[in-house]
């Protein structure tokens, strides 16, 4: 005889409840005449990652953003507040720049530039893995990330960290560097 186990009933599927008190760099600090960017990454869970991360960062910094950083932002906190608070700033922040290595890129990461599409942010996409996950060469990614980029996706991404401040390129033009 099989038991069934009874569930906690699942939260309202309202929009996330704010935290309080609220948690550190929320909202995104704004000086006057700055955007903010979301910087959506996997870096942080290992060591090999964090210096890339910091290079990240200080080129995105360097375009004159403030720059609003998971790993950084969320020490200490619980998944759900994590992920309540990782939305809560892709909602505030101005555009996001997401670092798409892996095969296939990391999941939190894709679900990050799927909620900035739905809400119109502007996304740029960095990846320099060698790695392929694509099965066209016309497309380095899945073509679903494409569908939110404008048709001139090439301008909004990224393949070498020097490249962030290439003033030729969107995020240098979006971030008014």
């Amino acid at each position: 005889m099989s038991r069934i186990m009874s569930m906690p009933a699942p939260e309202a599927a309202s929009a996330p409840a704010r935290m309080s008190p609220e948690p550190k760099g929320t909202p995104p600090h704004r000086p006057a005449g700055r955007r903010v960017i979301y910087l959506a990454n996997p870096l942080g869970f290992a060591e090999s990652g964090r210096h890339a991360l910091g290079r990240i960062r200080a080129e995105l910094e360097a375009l004159g953003v403030n720059v609003w950083e998971p790993f950084a932002e969320c020490a200490g906190r619980t998944p759900r507040e994590i992920g309540r608070l990782c939305l809560e700033h892709i909602r505030e922040s101005d555009g996001v720049f997401a670092v798409v290595n892996g095969n296939p890129p990391d999941e939190g990461v894709m679900v990050e530039i799927g909620y900035a599409f739905a809400l119109g942010k502007p996304v740029f996409l960095f990846r320099d893995d060698i790695r392929t996950c694509a099965d066209t060469p016309d497309y380095p990614l899945n073509l679903m990330l494409y569908a939110g980029l404008p048709d001139e996706w090439r301008d909004h991404w990224y393949t070498d960290i020097g490249e962030v401040a290439d003033g030729k390129k969107a995020l240098a033009r979006w971030a008014g560097a």
